[in-house]
């Protein structure tokens, strides 16, 4: 089933071109189902790809989606040209009077400020208070997820010394938990972070629950206990070339890097990256969407009141 967004938008002929079957307005607006509104906060320099990559995960479901993108107002984006966000991307000041099925809130290349001296730290905070009452659930992606475990969990970030860089082995810690049906016992993830959080804070809160983790990248999945909050530490989302273009980006900073774990084949970056990761990552947002959006989220979404936190809930956590 499709996923419904701008008829213009970049995104829109690259996920055709792959066979990927996306909505026009004119056609969704013919069909008397209601698509699942997610708001996709995109705090990635590079929106165009994020927004694509993102997208692509989200494509893969029998549900129809209508996304919507949103930018930080207090930062301004200096890789994405101002008519495309003029085009396809909305403000927080936009959108708060609006309730959405669920929000994504993306990683940024800030891992190393502390939270509050991130020039949108007020505005990302607001965000996150606001989606409490106007969003079923929250699904936080790498430096989003460390920031929105911190704001509202207490959780804190530490220093790695050294960028985790590469595509690491992971394993399920909650086998029974449906975000992770259909992974293999251990499965692989590209993470690229100089910070991370650790496991025994979120094992000692009461709140909070490790789903997935990996013993050289530590955390990779938490989530919280009532199931509206969702913390991925890596980025399933990779394209096969990402962590390529970020390793020769490093290089030709002159930052110290190595070449990123179990990614080029003998470790020789001559030779193309091979993909380990593409079929965990799609299952992660396809069991996000359908068991903790889809048959959870309210109908009627003024059905998030005011103060409301708990909602309907499905039968399992």
């Amino acid at each position: 089933m499709p996923i419904r967004i701008p008829d213009s938008l970049p995104a829109t002929s690259i996920l055709e071109s792959e066979n990927i079957f996306v909505m026009t307005e004119l056609r969704a607006m013919h069909q008397d189902i209601r698509p699942l509104r997610i708001l996709l906060l995109n705090l990635m320099p590079t929106k165009i790809v994020t927004e694509t990559q993102i997208l692509r995960k989200l494509s893969n479901t029998p549900l129809q989606l209508e996304i919507e993108l949103m930018q930080t107002a207090s930062h301004t984006a200096k890789n994405v040209s101002e008519q495309h966000l003029e085009n396809f991307y909305t403000s927080f000041d936009d959108i708060k009077d609006e309730r959405f099925d669920g929000l994504i809130i993306t990683g940024a290349p800030v891992e190393r400020l502390d939270f509050e001296d991130v020039d949108y730290w007020d505005e990302l905070t607001a965000i996150m208070a606001w989606s409490r009452t106007n969003v079923y659930s929250t699904f936080h992606i790498c430096w989003g997820a460390q920031a929105g475990i911190y704001y509202h969990y207490g959780i804190p970030k530490y220093d790695l010394g050294k960028k985790l860089f590469g595509v690491f082995d992971h394993r399920v810690a909650k086998s029974s938990s449906p975000l992770v049906r259909g992974f293999d016992d251990v499965f692989r993830a590209p993470h690229s972070r100089y910070t991370e959080v650790h496991a025994a804070d979120i094992e000692a809160h009461p709140s909070l629950e490790l789903i997935a983790v990996s013993d050289e990248a530590g955390v990779y999945i938490a989530k919280s206990t009532d199931s509206r909050d969702f913390f991925v530490f890596g980025h399933p989302e990779y394209d096969p070339e990402t962590l390529q273009v970020e390793y020769l980006r490093d290089l030709d900073k002159g930052d110290d890097i190595d070449i990123p774990v179990n990614y080029y084949p003998e470790n020789d970056p001559c030779q193309a990256p091979v993909t380990t990761w593409r079929s965990h990552a799609q299952l992660l947002y396809t069991n996000w969407l359908n068991y903790y959006v889809y048959q959870s989220t309210p109908y009627d979404l003024n059905a998030l009141a005011e103060g409301e936190r708990e909602g309907s809930r499905p039968d399992f956590d």
